[in-house]
């Protein structure tokens, strides 16, 4: 509703200022500091002050005085040296808030309708390497991802959910050479293996220990490495089998992860299949037809073909950016050959690299390869799951159109491959595709690393240094870090205990689904309530509080309109009673109803919190939304006696505002990806 408002009044300010000035502007709405000097503020006058050479209070005087009666707004009034102050008819907005259900649920039956005319939006998140369990990082792209495919979906897009599985590159290697060379175990072992439960966290501790014997022999390793890669890219020997065999079995685990979280996936796009049906062969011809990569025919990179830059500063630029973002102490030398590196596209040896496979699939996205993919159903989604992979061999006749273009692509991958990104962009552009380049968005975000407190509390051992740093960095290779299963277990046991404790009577199955429900909101929220650029430092304690701004004061604050409307229902069935809009405009009226009003404003924010997520591509805001407006109701609900009103008109209007406040705190939990529990 605020997001309906404000934009009929900058539309109006705009048309009445070509209108008698002449002048094409776009106006800028803000919020007021105080609710008493209105509901949106603009300094357009300011900007018109420039052109029309007169002061500008003088000019929002004329504004004010000329622009004549603005649906849904009760005035305009001139401020300070020349700011355009709006108040909203608090009645107005009263009914509107009173009808927007019924607009919902119009909403919700043409949705389907409305997407199938609008362009495919690709968000591709998750994408973690299938060669062990799924860590607490892998949570926050998959929760941001997940979320903000959740936001697009609502705005009106037709979004599809991808997620890309590097099932032939140098960390499934590591676990093949882990399973075949070190522990000399055969195919059909691993093959057993595999379906036996935990396979992820077998793979977990091996891949670690695959690091620890690569680092005693790095010229074996590489050796090793060079060797497995290549066999596994061309899909022959042992070493592919099992790498089919060990990725295939990881990936079912963290699907079956994901689920818990209440993530999902249309489309698993495997890696293997870019090159099996020569995706990344036609892309190569392209890029070297085009000159957008280059042979090197001397120095360290010999035999390589690379992407040079064409823009020097921006290179210089990129430097300083990964150099700014990697926390390690490294020198500038050593991180100069890093970016080299990255720029490689096939190495030396024939095998292609992350970001070469990673341009053929960008390009396949927007429609540019001129190939497609087969697609099939995942033999082991979790139960009640429908998700579709690609694959080499013969699809499934029912399979949805995949290879349809993109308009936009969403890239959700940490802030570290900020520079491969960089370097997908500019192989679109060195193909000639500007728009597309352009409208491939890095969804960055920064990494997740624990507590001291919340290391030690999983076991780990701290030095004397690492125990007084704000947070302690994870790591795979290493095998230090938190398994997102082991996560949401701890999660749910000691929720569950608190729930056990408050609610004896529940049977345990309701239990059970009610502490999940409170495990994953906190999960969830946490991750998303610091922005994408925060480095968060997990801890559970902080996570599982039912105070402050966490998900659980959320789902309490729902649980809570709903205990009191359950019981207004049960007063009403006895003492019905009719609320008139007169006597709502009435309770919302001058300084007295000025706190009833800074609620019902919030709940009819909820869009304009979407719409700021889309533009800043931040769904922190989301979540800052659902804590404000829980906040806000716990205060009102403090304030006001809402079941034992005297007055029967406010206690009808207490009431109708509780049911207002738990549907949209309803609807941006659902959008934040968390439930609202029944009892808390």
């Amino acid at each position: 509703m605020y997001l309906k408002l404000t934009k009929r009044l900058r539309e109006a300010l705009a048309e009445h200022i070509r209108e008698k000035y002449g002048v094409e502007l776009a106006v800028v709405l803000e919020r007021p500091p105080k609710i008493e000097m209105g509901e949106a503020a603009s300094p357009v006058s300011f900007e018109l002050a420039k052109r029309l050479k007169k002061a500008p209070r003088i000019i929002a005087q004329e504004i004010a005085n000329g622009i004549g009666k603005i649906e849904g707004i009760a005035r305009i009034e001139v401020a300070g040296a020349g700011y355009l102050n709006a108040y909203f008819d608090r009645g107005a907005f009263w009914r509107a808030a009173q009808e927007e259900g019924k607009e919902q649920r119009r909403d919700a039956e043409n949705a389907e309708e409305r997407r199938a005319a609008s362009e495919k939006v690709i968000v591709e998140h998750t994408s973690i390497n299938p060669n062990k369990a799924a860590h607490v990082g892998h949570v926050r792209n998959a929760v941001l991802g997940d979320t903000m495919a959740r936001i697009l979906r609502q705005s009106g897009e037709r979004v599809q959910v991808q997620n890309y599985i590097d099932n032939t590159g140098v960390q499934v290697a590591d676990v093949v050479i882990g399973l075949l060379h070190m522990k000399k175990f055969t195919p059909v072992w691993v093959m057993n293996r595999a379906t036996e439960p935990k396979f992820d966290y077998f793979c977990w501790d091996l891949y670690a220990e695959a690091t620890q014997y690569f680092a005693q022999d790095k010229e074996r390793a590489a050796q090793l490495r060079g060797a497995t890669l290549k066999a596994i890219e061309e899909g022959r020997g042992e070493e592919a089998e099992v790498g089919q065999v060990v990725a295939d079995a990881i990936v079912s685990c963290h699907l079956r992860t994901m689920v818990r979280l209440r993530i999902t996936y249309d489309l698993l796009a495997r890696e293997s299949e870019i090159l099996h049906l020569k995706f990344w062969d036609a892309a190569f011809a392209m890029l070297k037809k085009s000159g957008a990569i280059q042979f090197v025919e001397s120095g360290k990179m010999a035999g390589c073909w690379v992407m040079p830059w064409k823009d020097g500063e921006k290179e210089e630029e990129k430097k300083t950016t990964v150099a700014e973002e990697s926390r390690e102490a490294e020198d500038a030398e050593k991180k100069e050959e890093e970016i080299s590196q990255d720029k490689i596209i096939v190495r030396s040896n024939g095998t292609v690299t992350y970001v070469g496979k990673d341009i053929a699939y960008q390009l396949w996205k927007f429609g540019l390869l001129g190939k497609d993919f087969n697609y099939r159903r995942w033999a082991d989604a979790p139960e009640g799951e429908v998700v579709w992979s690609t694959t080499s061999a013969g699809g499934d006749a029912d399979a949805p159109d995949f290879g349809e273009p993109a308009a936009i692509v969403y890239n959700v991958i940490d802030t570290r491959q900020s520079y491969l990104q960089d370097v997908v962009a500019e192989g679109l552009r060195g193909l000639g595709h500007a728009k597309e380049a352009e409208r491939s968005i890095h969804f960055s975000y920064d990494i997740v690393a624990l507590t001291p407190r919340c290391a030690r509390e999983l076991g780990y051992e701290l030095s004397e240094e690492e125990a007084k740093k704000p947070y302690v960095e994870v790591s795979g290779r290493k095998g230090f870090g938190v398994k997102a299963d082991d996560l949401i277990d701890k999660l749910e046991a000691a929720t569950l205990a608190e729930v056990q404790k408050r609610h004896a009577d529940m049977s345990s199955t309701e239990q059970k689904a009610t502490a999940h429900a409170i495990a994953v909101g906190a999960l969830r929220f946490f991750l998303l309530k610091f922005t994408r650029n925060t480095i968060i430092a997990f801890d559970f304690e902080d996570a599982l509080s039912f105070e402050g701004e966490t998900g659980p004061y959320c789902q309490y604050a729902v649980v809570r309109t709903r205990g009191i409307r359950r019981k207004g229902l049960e007063a009403a069935e006895t003492a019905p009673v009719a609320l008139t809009a007169e006597s709502a405009a009435k309770f919302l009226d001058g300084a007295e109803g000025l706190g009833l009003w800074e609620l019902l404003l919030q709940t009819g924010a909820l869009d304009a919190s979407l719409d700021a997520v889309i533009g800043a591509q931040e769904p922190a805001f989301a979540a800052k939304y659902a804590f404000q407006l829980a906040q806000a109701f716990n205060n009102f609900y403090h304030r006001h006696h809402i079941l034992s009103e005297a007055d029967e008109q406010k206690r009808a209007f207490l009431l109708a505002l509780t049911e207002l406040v738990e549907k949209q705190l309803v609807r941006a939990l659902e959008l934040l990806g968390i439930e609202a529990p029944e009892k808390m």
